[in-house]
């Protein structure tokens, strides 16, 4: 049986923090909108470390962040890493700007099961027709332009929905990506291996810095330890993928084998028992996780959140990517609707803003890999500039190049190999000079890298906080449109 004739301005596919972030922001406009999520919430995932642009300004703008806040999630205040040449671990605090004032320079470590909830609810109350246990068997299109979906509902009756736009937010599991973009483009540089779990407490790094997340390099890669709550830490670590063979065999076994290859993390969890709570109780393996699309949108339809792309978890910019995209997205869309940025201009600006934004990321972590100094080590070895492939250099400046062209970032291939070396030393050098500075600098702001990666999380904020960001800091060739004071729409600058 199939049921047809519902009507939608725009149709989400997925409830994770990207499909709830653009539902919510064209909700709030009065604009019609269906959310489907395939499983029933609350739910497992992993991505618990959060940057603070997605607490204090993607949360502000859609109205939850009170309730965020009073969720008792653990505070974060930056991150402590064993990583590069001292073998001291050192730490990086958020307060990057005196702009933005001390509350909004933290962030959580979320349990995702319950933030995401928290997310998928409010877009509820905003207006959104939520519908869980909803998978989406295909896209519907007209021609070129793609016109709404066909799902299973929960009863198990198939049903067509039409939309003047569509938005895959499905992970990276996505069935559906391919209709926009084409097969995704895998990273070689960081085609890793992730084996991750939970324990039932562990020690923490000393006051005030216990909620930080802990990054430690060992030889086969590196380990991140967070803290959720006193008694459950997320563990994982990140390998080679000529590993798979052994953690594919015994998950468990390579997974704490790992941790006691890691004297800085396995000493936090001597005598500390696994987790024994569903769903913590599993462990969990992903493979070649960092990808993109070559266009992130075609008529009627746009992909964000792990469904368009992801780096690395090194950083933790996984839900402040998905967020970001999603709210650019809804931009687009709220725009188109009511007329005021035709589609394709919208649609442009969201590319051109999340591309750019991804491509800072990715130039951050290729810089921060190469700080780790392990000459006899396999993994840290194939992490060095010198051994990126020119084929990735050149899709990486294939990326960039229609990203953020204007901004300084967008070279031809052949010279990004001397601006990363360049990034690496000067972000290497400012982490050397951490532990000499007063408290009033902070070694790493002086950097390009640092102050490229960071710009658009605070805009973000300050949009939050103040309406629009205080300067005009974003790169010219995207400046053709900015953002409503609510952020939620596009206008001609």
């Amino acid at each position: 049986m199939t049921s047809e004739n519902e009507d939608y301005d725009l149709i989400v596919v997925g409830g994770g923090p990207a499909g709830s972030t653009a539902a919510t922001a064209v909700a709030l406009r009065g604009h019609r909108v269906l959310l489907l999520e395939r499983e029933t919430f609350p739910r497992y995932q992993i991505g618990e470390s959060l940057l603070p642009a997605t607490v204090h300004g993607l949360c502000r703008l859609l109205g939850v962040a009170d309730e965020v806040a009073r969720a008792g999630f653990t505070l974060k205040r930056g991150g402590t890493l064993r990583w590069g040449r001292d073998p001291e671990p050192w730490q990086f605090s958020f307060a990057m700007t005196p702009r933005l004032p001390e509350p909004t320079a933290t962030a959580f470590q979320v349990e995702r099961s319950r933030f995401d909830e928290i997310l998928l609810r409010n877009a509820e109350r905003a207006g959104v027709e939520v519908r869980e246990g909803s998978p989406v068997r295909r896209v519907l299109s007209e021609g070129d332009r793609v016109r709404g979906v066909e799902y299973t509902d929960r009863d198990g009756t198939r049903r067509t929905a039409h939309a003047r736009f569509v938005m895959d937010a499905s992970g990276n599991t996505s069935r559906i990506h391919g209709r926009v973009g084409g097969a995704r483009v895998y990273s070689d540089f960081f085609r890793n291996l992730a084996v991750f779990g939970y324990y039932a407490g562990g020690r923490r790094l000393p006051a005030p810095n216990s909620g930080n997340i802990f990054c430690a390099a060992f030889d086969a890669g590196w380990l991140w330890y967070i803290p959720l709550r006193d008694d459950l830490t997320s563990v994982g670590a990140v390998i080679a993928p000529e590993h798979y063979a052994a953690v594919q065999d015994d998950p468990r076994a390579a997974w704490q084998n790992m941790i006691k290859a890691c004297p800085e993390v396995d000493r936090l969890l001597t005598d500390v028992p696994v987790a024994t709570e569903p769903p913590y109780d599993q462990v969990r393996v992903r493979k070649d996780y960092s990808y993109w699309k070559a266009s992130l949108w075609s008529p009627g339809m746009a992909l964000v959140g792990d469904a368009a792309c992801f780096v690395d978890p090194v950083l933790s910019s996984g839900v402040h990517l998905a967020t970001y995209g999603a709210l650019l997205a809804a931009r687009a869309v709220n725009s188109a609707l009511d007329g005021s940025v035709p589609e394709e201009r919208g649609f442009a600006e969201f590319e051109a803003r999340y591309r750019r934004e991804y491509g800072v990321f990715y130039e951050f972590l290729i810089a921060f890999y190469d700080m780790e100094r392990n000459e006899d080590s396999y993994f840290w070895s194939a992490k060095k500039i010198t051994r990126v492939d020119v084929d990735e250099a050149a899709a990486f400046a294939e990326l960039a190049g229609g990203v953020a062209s204007g901004d300084t970032g967008v070279l031809a291939a052949g010279g990004l190999g001397a601006r990363w070396n360049s990034a690496a030393a000067e972000l290497e050098g400012a982490v050397g000079r951490l532990t000499s500075a007063d408290e009033r600098t902070n070694p790493l702001l002086g950097t390009r890298v640092v102050t490229e990666t960071f710009r658009t999380g605070n805009a973000l904020q300050e949009q939050a906080l103040y309406g629009g960001p205080l300067d005009d800091r974003t790169p010219p060739a995207i400046g053709r449109l900015t953002a409503t004071e609510d952020g939620l729409s596009w206008l001609p600058a």
